[in-house]
């Protein structure tokens, strides 16, 4: 039986609605069969040419109906009270259609006919429908693991229905705190208030819980999630708003909690003018287009309706997919703006100017550097020549060209850096300055922050790794502290203070307050729906992952400044303020990079790092 209904359920589409069609016209020819045979109270019934009439234009206008009214785009598994609602009215007006027809032919058709022909019609043609439909259902959620939803409004409500005809999940229960909604019951699943958890997990056994509400505001999402980590469970959310209308993501789609939600950072509204002001019908220049924040750039740049966007990368693989995106976004978006995808290196002037040069480039965004610690500090000279030289390389070329604006994306791994990475961006950045202070066509500003989430080389991703593997979630100190904040306003800050920078200004976006690695570690741990294994020296906790101290890596410190000095002082942005820090001349500048450039060639390490040290950088390596 089952079989049968699955190859039935799974026919072609036209195989399936010339099934259905047929058997319509046979329910539809028995029902009057049946409906005449009631009142008349026998199975021999006069048939001439009048009641043949009649009853053909009532065969074909039930058809007729329900093709008008969708009945046979409908795949049964999906048939809801909608379906059965259109049967109702198809079954009512081919009643009419039998009393008007028979009065005009003149055939013998009681008038109590038509009535008995509605309950009978509406039987043989609904009963199947429903008894197909609640067969397959309950044979197939036998093969789905349960879930709950938590959120009775209308996302709760598409994701219920979503649930119920995918293949992912079956949803056994819906949970609210809106004490108005508890007892409402949305597609056959009652809402519970949230307090019941406990007594409906043990019930039910639930895989996971998946949060179904995206109004909400960032404080009261906070307390949510907090409440909600503290279950032993795994918990997941449905994609924003913003995703699912731009054909970005399905409601089903649900994915893990982003840590993000945890951290309560208030947001705030772009500033649209400064947004607006170095990228609206220019043409852009944005190296390392393919990573973390010059892939965010691109995508916050296109919707500016630029003239022309030059993505600039090294790795192909990365280029291919920030191409395929902006240009799905410029269609999606409908504008007009010209992408160029361009393979290359920052160190390689001739290509960076070329391109410069053919485009007609006015503003640069350079993402562009290696900024792992630990993979810098064991390729020193790699590292120099990438951040510093490969920005020296894209700033003379920018100057060369009369690029209008430049603007360096740089970290707070700059101020007072322990490790080679930090002091080569803290020397990129003395470059700008000293160019800046060379000449005054081409506009440099620096902007300086921290970790954003999500990116590449982001513990985020990484702790989410070890503990779907069992762990251990590996963290390198119980003390340390690192400054969050999302890419998209990263990237939207970035732009902003760029448009309102002075040449050669230094800005820092304000991060908010720091975040403990540790406490990230086990919230993140709990979100997954499991505990932390404690080990001490005499016992071990039961639990199921555990979280291991491996020690500093070479040139990290505990903790993250943004600021060398005091010297700061606030601008119109409330999230970005600018420092007035140490800088060198053009000529002193000069020879300290051609001195770098001679240990660089000649692989000399420590003659490398004495530059780094006897340079204002700042640099105390550990």
């Amino acid at each position: 039986m089952i079989r049968i209904l699955k190859s039935l359920f799974y026919a072609k589409r036209s195989n399936k609605r010339i099934i259905t069609i047929c058997y319509d016209i046979l329910a539809v020819a028995f029902s009057l069969y049946a409906a005449n045979s009631l009142r008349l109270g026998t199975w021999s019934l006069p048939l001439g040419k009048e009641e043949i009439a009649s009853y053909l234009i009532t065969i074909s206008a039930t058809i007729f109906v329900f093709t008008r009214l969708g009945m046979y785009r409908a795949i049964l598994r999906y048939l809801m009270l909608p379906a059965i609602g259109h049967i109702f009215l198809a079954v009512i007006i081919s009643a009419l259609v039998l009393a008007i027809s028979s009065f005009y032919f003149n055939s013998f058709v009681p008038r109590s006919v038509p009535m008995i022909y509605v309950g009978v019609a509406i039987l043989i043609l609904g009963a199947p429908r429903v008894l197909i439909k609640s067969i397959y259902y309950y044979y197939y959620r036998r093969k789905k693991p349960n879930v709950f939803i938590y959120g009775a409004g209308s996302t709760g409500r598409e994701l219920a229905y979503a649930l119920i005809h995918g293949h992912e999940y079956h949803p056994v229960v819906i949970l609210d705190d809106d004490n108005s909604k508890v007892g409402q019951i949305i597609f056959g699943l009652r809402v519970h208030h949230s307090s019941e958890f406990e007594k409906l997990q043990s019930l039910y056994k639930p895989v996971k819980l998946l949060i179904a509400i995206n109004n909400i505001k960032t404080g009261n999402r906070l307390r949510l999630l907090n409440k909600v980590s503290e279950w032993p469970i795994e918990v997941q959310s449905v994609p924003s708003v913003e995703d699912i209308a731009a054909g970005k993501a399905a409601i089903t789609e649900v994915r893990d909690l982003d840590i993000v939600d945890l951290l309560g950072r208030p947001q705030i509204e772009p500033d649209k003018t400064l947004m607006a002001k170095n990228n609206t019908g220019k043409a852009i220049l944005i190296t390392g287009a393919g990573g973390s924040i010059g892939s965010e750039l691109c995508r916050q740049i296109v919707k500016q309706t630029p003239k022309t966007v030059v993505l600039f990368e090294l790795n192909e693989y990365n280029l291919y997919q920030i191409d395929r995106e902006i240009r799905a976004m410029v269609k999606h978006l409908k504008i007009e703006c010209q992408i160029v995808s361009a393979l290359g290196s920052v160190q390689n002037k001739n290509r960076i100017k070329k391109i410069m040069e053919q485009y007609k480039i006015e503003t640069v965004y350079h993402a562009a550097a290696y900024k792992h610690v630990p993979i810098v500090e064991d390729n020193v000279v790699e590292g120099i020549r990438n951040n510093v030289f490969g920005t020296l390389m894209v700033a003379e070329s920018a100057i060369e060209t009369g690029v209008k604006n430049f603007t360096l994306i740089s970290t707070d791994k700059a101020v007072r850096p322990t490790n080679v990475m930090g002091a080569s961006k803290r020397m990129a950045e003395l470059v700008l300055q000293a160019l800046a202070d060379k000449q005054s066509n081409t506009t440099f500003t620096m902007v300086r922050f921290g970790n954003v989430l999500g990116s590449s080389g982001s513990v985020v991703p990484l702790f989410r790794e070890q503990i779907r593997n069992g762990g251990p979630v590996t963290v390198t100190h119980p003390d340390i502290t690192r400054f969050f904040m999302l890419i998209p306003e990263a990237a939207q800050l970035v732009i902003q203070a760029g448009a309102m920078g002075n040449n050669g200004q230094v800005f820092v976006l304000d991060m908010g307050e720091p975040v403990k690695i540790l406490d990230l570690a086990k919230r993140m741990v709990q979100l997954m729906g499991m505990t932390e294994k404690c080990i001490g020296q005499t016992a071990e906790t039961e639990g199921d992952i555990e979280i291991s101290f491996t020690g500093l890596r070479p040139g990290e410190k505990l903790y993250e400044e943004l600021l060398i000095g005091e010297n700061v002082s606030g601008t119109s942005h409330p999230k970005i303020m600018t420092a007035q820090e140490d800088k060198l001349s053009w000529d002193d500048m000069a020879a300290i990079l051609s001195k770098l450039n001679t240990c660089c060639h000649d692989n000399e390490y420590d003659g490398i790092k004495q530059i780094l040290l006897d340079t204002p950088t700042g640099y105390t390596p550990k």
